[in-house]
């Protein structure tokens, strides 16, 4: 056992450190892709960003001097408040755009799905440390497939499906991590392929846009402008960019949305080539180091929220870079510890206090 005086010992510094100085810059960034906004919800961005960004920190600090193994043991509770909340949401939600119905205002608004990435990793990561032994058994993956399948559900029927979508990731990076069989693997292809058509019939009529739109982006040239002009901040940047606060596309508005789900369009046409790649970098070592965690936990319920926090900045990074630059569909995902969202910001934070409860309370060889 290590002692409580001892595991800040352990703490790993250059995870915080660089998840710090992302949220450093994010934060800049943010102040950059709103500069003379008149909007007051826009001119709100910057502060919000700060005052998230102080809690999330703190967060880290509480998450990391709690056990993780305390909460794994709190698993059913952290189940039903997250159910509970997502539940909440379907009759007392605040609408946002496009009519979806996600988030929640108690003072602050929250937004439920967020904080259910988190919650999620700690009570499947819980089941299936329990019970990887039945993972032999077509039964035993249903079982972790049920477990998941209640708030997934209720999060597609926001509707949200960028949200809908890690969830899932998170459930395949964790089950496989737990021992996944490859013989399961094609039937679960063949469910996808029949689902698909149904899936696709539930979807709004924005969401099939963004779809539509990238297979052919000439059938709809509105829903296509805000592509063109990420395409164009990400080209006109060069190799070191305009220099901050100086990019065309988003300081006269010709990008939209420019501070969430295109912003790193904006770091491109602000620091060029660099400026990208050492923001892909800088998420790299995030990610690596919660991978080290991963290795050297403890217990398999350690590796397996190292896994899912690991899984969720690794895939959220690689759909909002890649809708950036038209290689996939928008789908409204932030950029972790860069774009703008309280709620977010503070779901990706609480991920790595809780990879840094695992790292000191990890075995050291």
């Amino acid at each position: 056992m290590i002692r409580t005086g001892s595991i800040w010992r352990h703490f790993d510094f250059v995870l915080f450190g660089t998840t710090l100085v992302l949220i450093i810059f994010g934060v800049l960034m943010i102040r950059s892709a709103t500069m003379g906004a008149i909007d007051t919800e826009l001119i709100s961005r910057v502060p919000d960003q700060i005052r998230y960004a102080v809690i999330g920190i703190v967060l880290v600090f509480v998450l990391a001097a709690i056990d993780y193994r305390l909460l794994g043991g709190m698993h059913i509770w952290l189940y039903i408040i997250m159910v509970g909340l997502l539940i909440l949401v379907r009759f007392l939600g605040v609408e946002g755009d496009a009519g979806s119905q996600r988030w929640i205002n108690l003072g602050i608004r929250i937004q439920p799905s967020e904080i259910g990435k988190i919650i999620i990793i700690i009570t499947l990561g819980h089941h299936l440390s329990q019970n990887y032994h039945n993972l032999d058994s077509l039964k035993g993956v249903m079982m972790s497939l049920v477990h998941i399948s209640i708030p997934t559900g209720l999060i597609f029927l926001q509707p949200n499906l960028g949200t809908t979508i890690v969830f899932m990731v998170i459930w395949f990076t964790l089950i496989w991590a737990a021992g996944l069989r490859l013989k399961h693997i094609g039937l679960f292809l063949i469910v996808m392929i029949v689902a698909a058509p149904i899936i696709w019939t539930r979807l709004e009529r924005y969401q099939q846009s963004r779809i539509t739109t990238f297979i052919n982006p000439e059938g709809d040239p509105d829903a296509q402008f805000n592509i063109r002009q990420a395409l164009i901040s990400v080209g006109s940047g060069g190799l070191v960019g305009k220099g901050y606060a100086n990019g065309t596309q988003s300081q006269l508005r010709f990008l939209r949305v420019r501070h969430t789900d295109f912003i790193f369009s904006v770091i491109s046409e602000e620091f060029g080539f660099v400026g990208g790649v050492a923001v892909m970098a800088g998420i790299a070592i995030v990610i690596l180091r919660i991978l080290r965690g991963a290795r050297m936990a403890a217990d398999p319920l350690g590796s397996m929220i190292c896994y899912g926090v690991a899984a969720i900045i690794f895939f959220q990074t690689v759909v909002s870079i890649g809708m950036n630059l038209n290689m996939i569909p928008v789908t409204g995902l932030t950029l972790p510890f860069i774009s703008s969202g309280g709620t977010s910001l503070l779901s990706m934070l609480a991920g790595v206090g809780l990879a840094e409860s695992v790292i000191v309370r990890s075995r050291r060889v």
